[in-house]
């Protein structure tokens, strides 16, 4: 067995297959027993880590009957390839990731019958979550979204002059940004379900980055005809977390927990 996967909680292991999906996305997948039809979630995580990342958080979900679907963002984890993991490639990478979303799904479809296309959700963490909401401007098949530290206005992100005024650390080509820029597709996000998780002192997105383009979705939805209110932003203050960016630290359990939450009120019909 891999390393990486024998250091996953063999209560994790025991529900979960490693596979290769769509055009060579590779993929941790875990089910909840029995054999009836499950919803899921489609799971990317951040730049220069991997799908192996916080085993925790799918057990939550398997325990409460709700499939994890996580996979390998280009060039990370099992498909890990020297350079991709730099910064100055990161636009790069989202493009690939959302290009592949709809291989892997056909593949999910094919090879795991007991996952719920009806009742499947989207998320994504810091570039996961670039990749999950430029995915959402498009026609797609989930119910609902969750994202964290992560927003979908990347040229005001990583431009000054239209975005923090923070000088990014490094330098995008523009139209390769707009691509994956999902404040530009706006007209196309069909209005579901949203949680964003953030930290209010995160360095490398800074929260009013993400606060605009939720305002910015919010107007978009009032205009589709839908409840602004679908749209649920939770922000944490002084969690220790590494740069206020990677994961929530001492609030890590609360956060999962509203995840959670969130996620068995639209995948499960449960309320909390």
């Amino acid at each position: 067995m891999d390393a990486r996967f024998s250091q996953l909680p063999r209560s994790l292991l025991d529900r979960s297959e490693f596979d290769t999906l769509g055009e060579g996305v590779p993929a941790l997948i875990a089910t909840p027993e029995g054999d009836g039809p499950v919803p899921f979630v489609l799971w990317m995580h951040g730049r220069t880590v991997s799908k192996e990342l916080d085993p925790g958080r799918y057990l939550r979900w398997v325990r409460d009957g709700i499939g994890a679907v996580a996979l390998d963002l280009p060039g990370h984890g099992q498909r890990f390839v020297e350079g991709s993991h730099d910064p100055r490639n990161t636009p790069a990478v989202v493009e690939q990731m959302v290009g592949e979303i709809d291989g892997v799904l056909a593949s999910l479809r094919e090879r795991y019958p007991r996952l719920d296309m009806a009742r499947a959700g989207i998320g994504g963490m810091s570039a996961g979550g670039m990749a999950a909401l430029r995915r959402l401007c498009d026609p797609h098949p989930f119910c609902c979204a969750a994202i964290e530290g992560t927003t979908g206005d990347l040229s005001g992100l990583y431009f000054p002059q239209t975005g923090h005024g923070k000088d990014w650390p490094v330098s995008h080509d523009r139209a390769s940004v707009e691509r994956i820029d999902a404040s530009r597709w706006l007209h196309g996000f069909r209005p579901i379900p949203l949680l964003a998780l953030h930290n209010e002192g995160d360095k490398l997105v800074p929260i009013e980055v993400q606060r605009r383009f939720l305002d910015r979705l919010r107007a978009h939805y009032m205009k589709a005809g839908a409840d602004p209110d679908l749209i649920r932003l939770e922000v944490f203050r002084d969690s220790g977390a590494p740069q206020e960016h990677s994961g929530f630290g001492r609030h890590a359990n609360e956060a999962k927990n509203i995840q959670l939450a969130f996620l068995r009120l639209h995948l499960l019909g449960q309320q909390a």
